[in-house]
């Protein structure tokens, strides 16, 4: 199994990437790129998982991939787009708040 093995979904991700995604931290030119890496993470964590686990998961703070283990030889593949703002702004800490 490798990268090439899922180019379609890899294809598929990049057009609904470049047609729906907006992201500051990584242009459309980076994203196939950075799809190819993460799903090599997601082969090499589905090639090596445990007896009793089912899944390979890679992920960064914009894409997750997930290989899911099916009846067939190929793995069912997911690539999700993750709803992350760089502009989210973070809950005060607890020692600030008792500070106060």
């Amino acid at each position: 199994m490798t990268v090439d093995t899922f180019k379609h979904e890899i294809a598929e991700a990049i057009k609904a990437y470049d047609k729906y995604v907006v992201c500051i931290d990584k242009v459309p030119e980076d994203c196939e790129a950075s799809l190819k890496s993460l799903m090599e993470k997601a082969i090499k964590a589905y090639d090596n998982r445990g007896p009793t686990l089912r899944h390979g998961i890679a992920l960064d703070k914009q894409v997750t991939i997930i290989l899911s283990q099916t009846e067939s030889e190929r793995p069912l593949c997911g690539i999700y787009f993750n709803l992350y703002s760089p502009y989210q702004k973070k809950p005060a800490s607890k020692a600030a708040k008792s500070a106060t």
